[in-house]
């Protein structure tokens, strides 16, 4: 395990050097991410011995956007397993934007990766529940359990989200004739939209990796959250799809399985090891973080964390 002083410094370094990094925009198309101010920044790590190292807004709540993907896919394998998961949803990167209908389209209208809007649908509608309400607090709970402490929804975040999501409502109709939906379609959408809801701090996403870093453990609580066994068809999913279209610069540059959300958050896993976790709103064209990438990857860098570069 690295040193704790050598872990701090690689955090306060990054926060440091990024922190006046200019570029990209709060995503717009949501009216509550417009508002979110622009210069937070926050850098966290949690190691699996549950050791916590930050720099600068990490305190903050924000949305956890599509990050959410990540926790409802753990949710669905631990119900049905992981092959049946990968049958039912997929694990291949689409090379077509996270709200993609060309990436349906060009595949008989079925998704083949949970961490695009179309296959978190899908994925969320998989979770086994007696109706929607019990579906998003089976969701919720996972979250809380991966953050290690009670995570709320804004109602703020919902409410403005709820009213611009006719694009998610119209690629589960298509998935439903495909056959590719397991509950009803606009329950699945709303459930959907209420998980990328949910307020987390840079330090929350940070324990929520380190809980897959650890197996499945939250280090935070000492609690198992998932079966170690889902934990590395979890980082796959996430090593093939979790920046977008970024995925492959992302493996190639930083090399450790990452997840993003427009809400600003970007949350990378060290197997073994720690979680390394940023957030600052303006995105690049993809929809992925400026700044929280940078710090990220700085940190990954600076400690020799990428899974493809060691002897």
């Amino acid at each position: 395990m690295i040193e704790k002083n050598l872990v701090q410094q690689a955090v306060s370094k990054a926060y440091a050097d990024n922190k006046a990094l200019t570029g990209g925009e709060n995503a717009s198309y949501i009216p509550y991410l417009a508002s979110v101010p622009s210069d937070l920044f926050g850098v966290a790590v949690v190691t699996t011995g549950g050791e916590i190292f930050s720099a600068g807004d990490v305190k903050f709540e924000f949305a956890i956007e599509s990050i959410s993907k990540v926790f409802t896919m753990a949710l669905a394998m631990e119900q049905i397993g992981t092959d049946a998961f990968r049958k039912k949803i997929g694990a291949d990167p689409t090379g077509e934007a996270f709200n993609s209908v060309i990436a349906l389209e060009l595949h008989g209208d079925r998704p083949l990766s949970p961490l695009v809007n179309a296959g978190a649908i899908a994925s969320t509608s998989l979770v086994a529940a007696k109706d929607k309400e019990d579906r998003y607090q089976q969701i919720l709970g996972i979250q809380s359990a991966f953050a290690g402490r009670a995570l709320t929804m804004s109602t703020e975040v919902n409410d403005s989200e709820q009213t611009t999501n006719f694009h998610n409502r119209a690629m589960a109709w298509l998935m439903q004739g495909a056959g590719a939906m397991y509950s009803e379609p606009m329950d699945a959408v709303e459930v959907y939209t209420r998980q990328c809801s949910t307020l987390i701090t840079a330090t929350d996403l940070a324990a929520m990796g380190a809980t897959l870093a650890s197996g499945g453990v939250n280090p935070l609580t000492g609690k198992r959250v998932v079966k170690a066994a889902n934990v590395g068809p979890i980082l796959a999913e996430m090593t093939m799809e979790g920046l977008y279209t970024a995925s492959g610069d992302w493996a190639y540059t930083v090399g450790l399985p990452g997840k993003s959300g427009v809400g600003g958050g970007i949350l990378a896993v060290v197997p073994g090891q720690m979680a390394i976790a940023a957030f600052s709103p303006p995105l690049d064209p993809v929809g992925n973080s400026v700044k929280a990438q940078a710090a990220v990857a700085s940190v990954a860098n600076t400690l020799g964390l990428s899974l493809f570069s060691r002897p």
